[in-house]
C-alpha cells in the first residue's frame, strides 16, 4: 500500500492549485488523482474546458504569490479595469472604476485550459500524479484515510481533500452531506467579438429572464487579438435555454444583442454555446474526519457577481495556510480551525450570491424600485461601493488590506 501526506480528488483548477501551493508552501508529500488523462499536454478535460473565468483582484494576487502571473506571455489574461452593473429598462446602473478603489484592476479573465496548464504541479520527489482513475472506495481509520481506486491500488493518506465538484462517489459515505436549491436557471456561455473594442469593461446586466455577464476576453473566436472579445454568461429560464441552444446563429445573434445593447458596437461573431443548469450546492459540514471538501465539492454559487470559482480558490488560499507547519494535516484541531477560517467568508459571498439573484430576479415592484435605488446610491456613496468591491475583489469580510 502507498502513502502520502495529503491526497487530493479531482484534477481541476482548484484541486491543481491546491497541490501547487502545497508543495510550495508546506513539506508534506501530495498525491493528485484524477479520472481525466492530466498528463497529456493538452488539458482538454471536464475540470479544464473552454470556458474562461473571472479572477478576483485576491485571487490573482494567490496565483502570483505560487509563482504563476497572469497577463503574462505563458498565461494571458484580460485585466478587468471598469465594471458597469445596470438593470435593464429601468435607471438604475453603477460605474465602478478600478483606480478608484486604488486598484490596478479588480481582476484578471482568463481560460481555464491556460490557466489549468500553469497551475498544474511539475514532476517533482514530492509530487505524484495518478490520473484516469477513479476513487472507488475510502475507509476512515484513526490516523489515515484508506482509499482505493478504480486500477487496484490503495493509497493510505492523513488527510484526503475532495476537491472533485461534488462528484465524487464516496463523499456521502464518509459522511459529507449535501443540500440544493434549484434557481430554475440555466447559463448559456459563449464567447463573442464584437464591432468596438471592450477597453477592459465588464459588464453585469440584470434582464427580465435574469442577469446577463459579459468578461472582456481578447481571444474570443475570430477575434485575432483585436481586443474586442467577449465571454458571455446568459442566465435563462430552463425552458429558455433549451430554445436558446436551438436557435441558429443569427437568431442567437440577434436575440443576445437586444439583451446586452450596444454599448461596445453590434455582434461581429459568436462561439459555441454550452448550457449549466444553475442551484445554489453547500455541503452541510466541509470538514469530517480527516477529510475536507473544498471548491465546488464544498459549495456550488449562481455565477452571478462572479463568486463561486473565486470562493472555491480561497479555500485553497486559506487551508494552505492553515496546513502550514503543523505536524499532522488531518488532525482535528487544524481541520477545525480551516472550518473556522472559512466561515464568514463562505457566509457573506454565499448571502451576496444569493441575494441578488433574489432581488434581480424579481419582478415585485417595490424591489425593482429598491434595487435601482440601490444601484444609483453606489454610483453617488462611497462607503457603499467599497463594501461591494471588497466583498467581490475577495478582501471581506476580513480585515485583509487590498494589493495595488
Amino acid at each position: 500500500m502507498d502513502t502520502t501526506d495529503i491526497l487530493i480528488v479531482g484534477g481541476g483548477a482548484v484541486g491543481c492549485t491546491l497541490a501547487t501551493g502545497l508543495l510550495q508552501s508546506t513539506d508534506y508529500t501530495v498525491c493528485l488523482v484524477d479520472a481525466n488523462a492530466l498528463a497529456k499536454d493538452n488539458l482538454s478535460t471536464p475540470g479544464f474546458d473552454a470556458r474562461v473565468i473571472a479572477l478576483a483582484q485576491r485571487t490573482v494576487d494567490a496565483l502570483l504569490d505560487m509563482g504563476i502571473e497572469l497577463n503574462s506571455t505563458a498565461c494571458p489574461s484580460t485585466p478587468i479595469e471598469h465594471i458597469v452593473v445596470s438593470d435593464r429598462g429601468f435607471l438604475g446602473k453603477t460605474h465602478l472604476h478600478a483606480s478608484e478603489h486604488q486598484l490596478d484592476s479588480f481582476g484578471q479573465v482568463v481560460s481555464i485550459q491556460t490557466l489549468g496548464a500553469q497551475v498544474l504541479p511539475k514532476p517533482q520527489t514530492r509530487f505524484r500524479l495518478i490520473d484516469e482513475v477513479t476513487v472507488t472506495n475510502a475507509t476512515q481509520t484513526t490516523d489515515a484515510v484508506i482509499v482505493a481506486l478504480s486500477n487496484g491500488q490503495q493509497m493510505k493518506t492523513r488527510l484526503l481533500v475532495l476537491a472533485d465538484g461534488g462528484r465524487s462517489p464516496v463523499a456521502g459515505s464518509l459522511g459529507v452531506s449535501r443540500s440544493q436549491r434549484d434557481y430554475g436557471q440555466t447559463a448559456i456561455i459563449t464567447n463573442i467579438e464584437m464591432s468596438q473594442p471592450h477597453l477592459n469593461w465588464a459588464h453585469e446586466r440584470f434582464t427580465e429572464h435574469g442577469p446577463l455577464a459579459l468578461l472582456p476576453f481578447a481571444t474570443a473566436p475570430g477575434s485575432n487579438d483585436s481586443g474586442a472579445g467577449y465571454s458571455v454568461v446568459w442566465t435563462l429560464s430552463h425552458a429558455e435555454a433549451d430554445h436558446a441552444l436551438l436557435w441558429d446563429e443569427n437568431a442567437f445573434t440577434d436575440r443576445l444583442q437586444q439583451a446586452i445593447g450596444y454599448r461596445h458596437g453590434y455582434i461581429v461573431k459568436t462561439g459555441e454555446r454550452s448550457a449549466y443548469p444553475l442551484s445554489l450546492q453547500q455541503t452541510d459540514d466541509c470538514v469530517r474526519h480527516r477529510t475536507v471538501v473544498v471548491g465546488n465539492g464544498a459549495q456550488a454559487l449562481h455565477p452571478i457577481a462572479g463568486q463561486g470559482f473565486n470562493l472555491g480558490l480561497r479555500d485553497v488560499i486559506d487551508l494552505v495556510a492553515v496546513l502550514k507547519a503543523q505536524v499532522d494535516p488531518g488532525a482535528f484541531a487544524v481541520l477545525n480551525q480551516y472550518r473556522k477560517e472559512r466561515e464568514a467568508d463562505k457566509l457573506a459571498t454565499i448571502g451576496l450570491t444569493d441575494g441578488l439573484v433574489t432581488v434581480f430576479s424579481n419582478h415585485y415592484w417595490p424591489l425593482v424600485v429598491g434595487r435601482n435605488i440601490g444601484l444609483l446610491a453606489m454610483n453617488y456613496c462611497q462607503s457603499l461601493a467599497t463594501h461591494f468591491v471588497r466583498q467581490t475583489t475577495g478582501f471581506g469580510p476580513a480585515t485583509r488590506p487590498f494589493r495595488h
